[in-house]
C-alpha cells in the first residue's frame, strides 16, 4: 500500500482501507453515507484513535451534503460520536467538523480536510519528540521495542504515533529489534502492526499478549511505546485492552514506558480513569478466530476493548506539543509547601540578581523528607546512583540517596576531591568553572539521578551529565526542589527527564 492518506474524500465519498481485512486482502472501502461509516467504525474497518477523529469529522460533512437541515446532522453526529465511545478522538473529530456547519456543507468539509492534513503534521512532531526521548531514556545505540496493537499510519493521518517513532529511530538505524504484540481479540498487533513493520523493512518478532511479561524479565526490551485512545487529567491512560498488565510489567522490571498521542487525546474533562467509559466487545470475538469456534458453543466472553493504565505506571506522555510526565510530583500540597517556605532575596549575591533561598525548606525535617521521598518515588528504580552537585545540591542529594537507598556520588569544584578524577569545564555568566568527579565512583554500567536544589540557566547540570556520560554511564534524568523556568535551564538538559518540585514563572 502507498503511504498516502488513511481517509481521503473523494466526490462525496470517503475512501479508506478495509483494515479487518489486511494482511491477505486489501479492500478499498468507498462509504457514502453515515450508516455505512458508522459501521465501519464498529466493526474496527477504521481504528486507531487520530483515524477515528478524522473519520467522525468526515461523516458530518457526509451528512451536511445529504442533509442540508441542522437537526437531521446533528442527529448523525450524535450516533458517530458514540460509535466506539472510548476514544475521545471520535467525538472532538465529530465537533470540529459541527463547529462550521451554520456555514455550510462545503465549510464542514473544508474543517474535516484541515484536521485531517493537521493530524499529519500533529503525529510527525509526536513521534519525532517521542524518537528523541526515548534515545535518552534508552543506553543502548540500537533499541529493542515493544509495542502493543497498531499505532502506524493506518491509525493516524498517515503518519503514526508510537510506531511512528519507531519509523524515526529505524531511520537512524537506531532499532535493533521491534516485538509486536499479537493483540487480542482481533490481533491488531499481528495484521498491521506486522504487516506495516514488514513493509518498512524493520526487524521484527511477533509475540502473544502473554509472552510479553516474559519478553521484559529476560531483559529484552529497553522500551516499550504504546498509543492512547483517551488521557484523562491525572495522566491516567486508555488504550488497548492489555497495555494495563503490560505496564505493570515494564515498572517491575524498570523499562521506560511511553505513551506518545496527539494533545487532542488529552481529555481535560475526565478527571481520571475511573470516570472512562470502556467499550465492551462482542464475545464472538473472543470464542471464535476468523469465524472458527475456539471453545464450547454458548460460551460468554469477557471482552473489554480497552483498559486504563494509571499515571503513575507511565513514564512519559508525549504529544506534538510537549512531554509530559504523569507521574511527577511536582503539583498540590508538596509545591505549595515549597513555595511558602522559600524566600525571596533581592540583591543578592550581587546587584540585580533575584535570590530564591530554600533555608526555610531545609528547617522544617516533614517537607524535606517528603521532598526527597518525592524525588526517589518519582524515578522509582530507573537508577543506580545519586549524584550531588556542589555545594547545595549535597543536602537534597544525600537524602534522596538515603530514601532510595543509592550510593551518594558528589560532584565538586576543582581541587577538592583526590584522584584519579574526572573533570569538565563549563561557561558561568562571566568566566569558566571546573567541576570534578572522581573516575571509579560510578560504574559503567551505572544511571546516575544528578540532583541540585535549583534549576536556573542549567549549565551546571549539563555539566555534570557530561561528566557522567564520558565515563559511559547513563543519565536518568535530574531532580531539583525548584525550577526557575524563565531562565529555559530545562532546554539544555535535553532530552533528559526534569523532576522540579515547584516551578517559578515568575
Amino acid at each position: 500500500m502507498s503511504a498516502g492518506p488513511t481517509l481521503a474524500w473523494d466526490d462525496g465519498a470517503i475512501v479508506t482501507v478495509d483494515q479487518t481485512a489486511l494482511p491477505h486482502r486489501h479492500n478499498v472501502l468507498r462509504i457514502t453515507t453515515v450508516d455505512e461509516l458508522v459501521d465501519a467504525i464498529a466493526r474496527l474497518a477504521i481504528r486507531g484513535a487520530p483515524a477515528l477523529g478524522i473519520a467522525g469529522a468526515l461523516g458530518v460533512a457526509l451528512s451536511a451534503y445529504r442533509h442540508g437541515a441542522d437537526e437531521p446532522v446533528r442527529r448523525d453526529a450524535a450516533r458517530l460520536a458514540a460509535a466506539r465511545p472510548t476514544a475521545v478522538n471520535l467525538a472532538w473529530g465529530v465537533d470540529r467538523a459541527l463547529s462550521r456547519l451554520a456555514e455550510g456543507a462545503d465549510a464542514v468539509l473544508a474543517e474535516a480536510t484541515a484536521l485531517a492534513a493537521e493530524d499529519e503534521r500533529v503525529n510527525r512532531a509526536a513521534s519525532s519528540r517521542a524518537a528523541d526521548l526515548l534515545r535518552g531514556l534508552c543506553r543502548r545505540p540500537r533499541l529493542r521495542i515493544l509495542t502493543h496493537c497498531h499505532t502506524g499510519r493506518l491509525a493516524t493521518g498517515g503518519v503514526g504515533t508510537a510506531l511512528g517513532a519507531v519509523h524515526h529511530l529505524a531511520g537512524q538505524g537506531q532499532v535493533e529489534m521491534v516485538f509486536a504484540t499479537e493483540t487480542r481479540p482481533l490481533l491488531q498487533g499481528a495484521r498491521l502492526t506486522v504487516w506495516e513493520l514488514r513493509d518498512a523493512a524493520i526487524p521484527h518478532r511477533l509475540l502473544v499478549d502473554s509472552a510479553a511479561a516474559s519478553a521484559l524479565a529476560a531483559g529484552l526490551v529497553d522500551c516499550v511505546v504504546v498509543g492512547a485512545d483517551r488521557i484523562a487529567a491525572n495522566g491516567d491512560v486508555a488504550n488497548k485492552i492489555g497495555t494495563y498488565p503490560l505496564a505493570v510489567a515494564a515498572a517491575r522490571h524498570r523499562v521506560p514506558f511511553v505513551v506518545v498521542a496527539p494533545e487532542s487525546t488529552i481529555d481535560g474533562a475526565t478527571p481520571d480513569g475511573a470516570a472512562i467509559s470502556i467499550e465492551q466487545r462482542p464475545s464472538d470475538e473472543v470464542t471464535s478466530v476468523a469465524g472458527v469456534d475456539t471453545t464450547c458453543a454458548g460460551t460468554q466472553a469477557f471482552n473489554p476493548a480497552f483498559d486504563v493504565t494509571p499515571g503513575d505506571l507511565v513514564t512519559a506522555i508525549v504529544t506534538e506539543d510537549r512531554v509530559w510526565y504523569p507521574a511527577d510530583p511536582g503539583t498540590g500540597d508538596l509545591a505549595d509547601r515549597i513555595d511558602r517556605l522559600a524566600t525571596m532575596v533581592e540583591d543578592f549575591p550581587r546587584p540585580g540578581v533575584r535570590f530564591r533561598d530554600l533555608a526555610g525548606v531545609y528547617a522544617q525535617p516533614a517537607t524535606f523528607g517528603a521532598a526527597a521521598h518525592a524525588l526517589a518515588a518519582a524515578y522509582r528504580d530507573a537508577f543506580s546512583h545519586v549524584v550531588a552537585v556542589e555545594a547545595r545540591g549535597f543536602t537534597l542529594g544525600t537524602a534522596v540517596a538515603l530514601a532510595a537507598g543509592k550510593p551518594l556520588v558528589l560532584v565538586r569544584k576543582a581541587g577538592k576531591l583526590p584522584g584519579p578524577l574526572r573533570s569538565v569545564k563549563y561557561d558561568l555568566e562571566y568566566g569558566e568553572d571546573v567541576l570534578e568527579m572522581q573516575e571509579s565512583a560510578v560504574p559503567p554500567d551505572g544511571r546516575v539521578l544528578i540532583v541540585d536544589d535549583v534549576l536556573a540557566t542549567g549549565g551546571t547540570l549539563a555539566a555534570v551529565a557530561k561528566l557522567v556520560t564520558e565515563g559511559g554511564a547513563g543519565v536518568a534524568g535530574f531532580g531539583v526542589l525548584l525550577e526557575l523556568a524563565g531562565l529555559g535551564g530545562v532546554r539544555r538538559l535535553h532530552p533528559h527527564r526534569l523532576v522540579a518540585l515547584r516551578t517559578d514563572r515568575s
